[in-house]
């Protein structure tokens, strides 16, 4: 028996944030002072580090719960399968429900109880959880999932990454343009067909590490409120990422004992493109070869850092064939991969 995913499916949210729609944010330093550019200057720099156009935003009537129940929803029907059969709801988030205009963060009930509410579950069997594990979650949530299979105590799981950063970033902060909404699920389950999860990979930094993303109070001093906010050291995250993630990506496929030259796509989480290609070019550069043209599908230019939904909606959407000049065929060697908050690094070498 191979543990295959079976069904696809994701929420983008239908309100667009465009880059020039931060000419009017008050920009300041970590420590409260001005920058000395222009908000055009700004903007423009941000473009051609992170290649985002544009991001989603959720409008103000959802929360996350809600698009996690739309995306899965849709893997559910894509898979073709009756929702009373599955065994685990696995829900990767980072920051629970937030509503519009409040500043708590609600987790009880948990997100993935919502959402089997939301399906309208009757089967008490069926478990479900959250997973917290920053940028990652979701291919950590698929690395759980095999191993219940695996186990036996399971034979059909959801997996469902979802986030709405929207609502934890702060105005003052350059990097809040960065991060977006959105999320996406899968059906992954023991099956008789060819393929499915060949190897993982998986690790935490902490020592040094654990703080390079974090929750912190806005830019702006005279704000007195002591809300909290998403925030990160970038320079400390791009380098940590470009020395950790290729040599777990490699380890990965040695474990897989599949070769480079049979990896047809590597969905990589959509941190920042600069970032992105660097890890699979210096990836690729551990086998001295070049990193192929094609290979790394993108959709932050559009859809920006939605967290633990970048990954499995990047997937549904080549296999939907939403993604221009981007197809996953059957049979075909594919990575997922990922790095975030904690720091978290994983990986999986997957036949489609």
């Amino acid at each position: 028996m191979n543990i295959k995913i079976t069904g696809t499916g994701s929420y983008i949210p239908s309100t667009i944030e465009k880059n020039e729609d931060f000419y009017n944010h008050e920009f300041l330093n970590a420590n409260g002072s001005k920058i000395n550019s222009t908000n055009e200057v700004i903007v423009k720099k941000f473009k051609a580090i992170t290649g985002i156009q544009e991001r989603r935003y959720i409008k103000p009537e959802l929360t996350n719960s809600d698009i996690a129940f739309y995306a899965a929803e849709k893997a559910i029907a894509d898979a073709k399968i009756d929702k009373e059969s599955l065994d685990y709801i696995i829900v990767a988030h980072n920051y629970g429900d937030i509503k519009y205009n409040t500043e708590q963060s609600d987790t009880v009930p948990s997100i993935a109880s919502r959402v089997k509410h939301l399906l309208q579950i009757k089967n008490p069997k069926c478990v479900g959880y959250d997973l917290l594990f920053g940028c990652p979650g979701w291919i950590q949530g698929l690395i759980q999932a095999k191993a219940f299979i695996d186990a036996g105590i399971a034979k059909r799981c959801l997996v469902i990454g979802s986030e709405t950063l929207s609502r934890v970033i702060d105005k003052h902060d350059r990097d809040s343009m960065i991060y977006s909404d959105g999320a996406g699920a899968v059906i992954i389950e023991e099956t008789t067909e060819e393929g499915g999860i060949i190897s993982h990979n998986a690790a935490t930094f902490a020592l040094d590490e654990a703080h390079f993303i974090y929750f912190g109070e806005t830019n702006k001093q005279e704000d007195s409120s002591h809300r909290k906010y998403i925030k990160m050291y970038g320079r400390k995250i791009y380098e940590f990422a470009l020395n950790n993630v290729p040599l777990a990506l490699k380890s990965c496929l040695e474990k897989s004992e599949y070769s480079i030259n049979d990896v047809k796509k590597i969905l990589i989480h959509q941190a920042n493109e600069k970032m992105d290609e660097a890890i699979v070019e210096r990836f690729y550069k551990l086998y001295d070869m070049k990193m192929p043209e094609g290979i790394m599908p993108m959709s932050i230019n559009m859809l920006g850092n939605s967290s633990v939904a970048t990954v499995p909606t990047l997937y549904d959407l080549i296999l939907k064939g939403k993604l221009e000049n981007q197809e996953i065929k059957k049979g075909d060697i594919i990575m997922f991969a990922s790095v975030g908050a904690g720091m978290n690094i994983n990986a999986i070498v997957y036949k489609h």
